[in-house]
């Protein structure tokens, strides 16, 4: 007969899964995209007791065309040229992760240059820009969703010290799924296709590039 082994506390448990969360937002891909990511949710819930709160948020997704019969994966495909844009997805769910408490970023703004963010991307977004330029303009992201290679898409999070300011997003993309017709991308650096912040519809939320507007699969 084995030895009793001692299980883990139920804070060990939580803390465990929020770094498990923190490490699949960043790299959903190899996680296991979106349906890896529903399930750290799910179990973070059922250990914090409040199962009910991803199916309230669903409700609301799905209110601002958010949510599809495909996920959060759906919406993104109607504006990102990619079928499986998962960095999107990603910095959808780590809002939600966010206004929860578990979302660990690397760093966040000052509330001045948060402000000063919010106040003037949508027009900074008028012109088609690069991973570099925004990078450049606004420093390096609170989160980012994917590696470091240029030669892949990307999303870019920046939040704010106040955690109930909404996370600005700026939507990267390089180039069509990885393919043998479509690889290496032409780009060297990542372009800007959208910048997504605000609540209400998802639709309204977004400011396209023009190259964004150019690349978009549907009318938006």
């Amino acid at each position: 007969m084995h030895p009793t082994v001692p299980l883990a506390t139920a804070a060990d448990i939580h803390a465990h899964l929020v770094e498990e969360l923190n490490l699949a937002l960043r790299r959903p891909g190899v996680f296991g995209g979106e349906v890896a990511l529903r399930m750290l949710l799910d179990h973070l819930l059922f250990v914090e007791r409040q199962p009910e709160a991803f199916a309230q948020q669903c409700r609301e997704w799905e209110g601002s065309g958010l949510w599809t019969a495909h996920g959060i994966t759906g919406a993104f495909r109607d504006v990102i040229p990619a079928r499986n844009y998962e960095y999107g997805l990603a910095s959808v769910y780590a809002e939600f992760a966010q206004r929860r408490g578990w979302l660990k970023p690397d760093r966040v703004l000052p509330e001045g240059a948060y402000q000063d963010l919010k106040g003037r991307v949508r027009q900074w977004a008028e012109e088609d820009r690069t991973w570099a330029d925004v990078t450049a303009e606004f420093g390096a992201a609170s989160v980012l969703f994917g590696g470091t290679n240029p030669l892949y898409g990307k999303t870019l999070g920046y939040l704010s010290t106040d955690p109930k300011q909404p996370m600005v997003v700026f939507h990267l993309w390089n180039g069509s799924e990885r393919t043998e017709e479509s690889w290496p991308p032409e780009h060297e650096q990542p372009l800007l296709l959208a910048v997504r912040f605000g609540g209400g519809s998802f639709r309204r939320s977004l400011t396209f590039t023009p190259e964004g507007k150019r690349r978009r699969p549907t009318s938006c």
